[in-house]
């Protein structure tokens, strides 16, 4: 895909436009099937575009966010390990043990599970929740 911005010959109107490639866009304007939007005309060209240049301030906004975001995942992570039980890849079964009263547990449970696992646990009426999980990047 290929974004180009537009410029109509006849009234001065600009646009934005995507295509599938830059074939695509002469291919169409050969056909004289680009139209402007305001006044529909077919006199339809290549307008000069700026690339969008990330400014030093942009990507310390981004670092920022970023760091919060990940700092929360942490606190929701920790906050998991002390107050619930890590049951590992057996958390499908744990879950249906809990939920069909086979099994009593005081504290809540997380684990693994696979998305299909999920899904029939939802469909079974066992309320789960999928968190993301970062790891500490420890060397």
């Amino acid at each position: 895909m290929i974004k180009y911005r537009l410029i109509c010959k006849n009234c001065d109107f600009s646009f934005d436009s995507w295509f599938a490639s830059s074939k695509e866009y002469e291919k169409l304007k050969r056909k004289k099937l680009l139209t402007c939007y305001t006044c529909n005309s077919k006199k339809i060209e290549k307008n000069i575009m700026a690339p969008k240049i990330l400014k030093k301030n942009d990507l310390v906004v981004k670092n920022e966010k970023t760091n919060f975001i990940n700092k929360k995942l942490k606190e929701y992570q920790n906050f998991i390990k002390k107050n619930f039980e890590y049951v590992g890849e057996n958390f499908a079964y744990e879950a249906r043990s809990i939920h069909y009263n086979e099994k009593k547990n005081k504290k809540g449970i997380y684990g693994k599970a696979t998305s299909k696992e999920i899904l029939e646990l939802k469909n079974e009426g066992i309320d789960t929740q999928i968190i993301p999980w970062v790891e500490d990047k420890k060397n």
